[in-house]
C-alpha cells in the first residue's frame, strides 16, 4: 500500500492510531466527569476506575522501548 510494508503499517497504528484513540478517550472520560459535576475526588475516582486500563498499554509500549534500546 503506497510502498509501505505490512510491519510500517501495523507500527503506525498501534502507535499513533491507538494514542489518538486513547487520547479521545481521556476527553471522553473527563467530559464525562465535569458533565456529572463530579468535584475534584470525583473526578480523580472517575479517572482511576476508567481510565487506569490504559497505564498497562502505555507502560507495555516504554518497557519494549527500553529493552530495544
Amino acid at each position: 500500500m503506497w510502498g509501505w510494508t505490512e510491519t510500517e503499517i501495523s507500527t503506525f497504528g498501534l502507535t499513533i492510531g491507538v494514542g489518538a484513540f486513547m487520547a479521545y478517550m481521556l476527553f471522553i472520560v473527563g467530559h464525562l466527569a465535569w458533565e456529572s459535576k463530579a468535584g475534584k475526588f470525583g473526578t480523580f475516582v472517575i479517572f482511576i476506575g476508567l481510565a487506569f486500563g490504559m497505564v498497562g498499554f502505555v507502560a507495555k509500549g516504554i518497557i519494549q522501548w527500553v529493552i530495544e534500546k
